[in-house]
């Protein structure tokens, strides 16, 4: 039997076939039946009350699609088609258009890779594989092993990484500064409902706060290992912080005045940024910053220079 794959993206433009496939209600129904399982002829047309000719017509359309698998298996009186799914997930995504010149420079830090760390109870960190040194003990987080971390959470404290300055190296004027990070809220077990005060500083200087809800436990994250106990934080909301000249945001809503020249970016040769929870916040919630292998999203935190085109 094929192994299923995670996701397929679906070019509406490109994937006709595929889309036509999909917009039939009978073939929807077979789909979310073989999300889990894998069923012949027979079992898919009692569990949809449908005619075997007609489950058979349909699954030759999923098939050719690229949608499903099959196999013919001997059986007890001949043989039978074994259908499962080709993919977990499926994403229907229109194409973004391509730059002739792209008007940005991304580097991507590992959520480990932190110059400076200042943390309090509950705390910890763990790679995909295994937890790294001891829970709730602040001095794990100088572990070496801590490079390979895609989870770190705190009662409270801060993490602060050093991006290469690379705004340097370019002559076009920087218009726009974006960090993006999977973020949520910590606390012992899961709470949808727990806000925290999470607060960003980029060369030093304290440019807002965003509030997280919760910390989310509800399904396991889309990358989060299956060792990881269901009762811990599985995922957390994909942030952007911003700053421009007219002053910072969280996904596009302002939360502080301070603006690219406040940062004096051209007079460092690395880019500070501090993440955190202060002791004194209306909000003390804890944070967990999702990485590499945890979460929803597949990645660490990126630092994204915009210039002007």
């Amino acid at each position: 039997m094929e192994e299923t794959e995670t996701t397929l993206v679906i070019n509406p433009l490109e994937d006709i076939n595929k889309l036509k496939a999909l917009a039939s209600e009978p073939r929807i129904q077979m789909l979310s039946l073989l999300r889990d399982c894998t069923l012949n002829i027979n079992e898919i047309s009692d569990a949809l009350k449908l005619p075997q000719s007609t489950v058979a017509t349909h699954i030759s359309i999923l098939e050719n699609a690229g949608l499903i698998n099959t196999e013919s298996v001997r059986a007890k009186k001949g043989n039978q088609k074994l259908c499962h799914p080709a993919f977990r997930e499926l994403l229907i995504q229109f194409p973004e258009k391509q730059n002739a010149q792209k008007n940005y420079i991304d580097i991507e830090m590992p959520i480990g890779i932190f110059t400076d760390c200042r943390v309090t109870a509950p705390c910890g960190l763990c790679s995909s594989e295994r937890i790294i040194g001891l829970l709730d003990i602040p001095d794990s987080f100088l572990n070496p092993e801590r490079m390979k971390a895609g989870l770190l959470w705190c009662g409270s404290g801060t993490f602060e990484y050093k991006f290469p300055n690379n705004t340097m190296y370019d002559r076009k004027k920087l218009t726009k500064l974006e960090l993006s990070m999977e973020l949520s809220s910590e606390t012992p077990g899961t709470n949808a409902n727990w806000p925290s005060d999470i607060t960003m500083w980029i060369n030093r200087k304290e440019i807002g706060t965003w509030i997280s809800p919760g910390d989310y436990g509800d399904k396991r994250g889309k990358y989060t290992p299956q060792w990881w106990k269901l009762e811990g934080s599985q995922y957390g909301l994909l942030k952007h912080f911003s700053v421009t000249n007219e002053g910072s945001f969280v996904d596009g809503v302002k939360i502080s005045d301070i603006k690219l020249s406040d940062l004096e970016i051209s007079e460092h040769h690395s880019i500070r940024v501090k993440i955190g929870v202060k002791e004194n916040a209306e909000h003390v919630g804890g944070m967990n910053i999702f990485g590499k292998g945890f979460g929803n999203y597949d990645q660490g935190i990126i630092l994204r220079s915009y210039f002007d085109e």
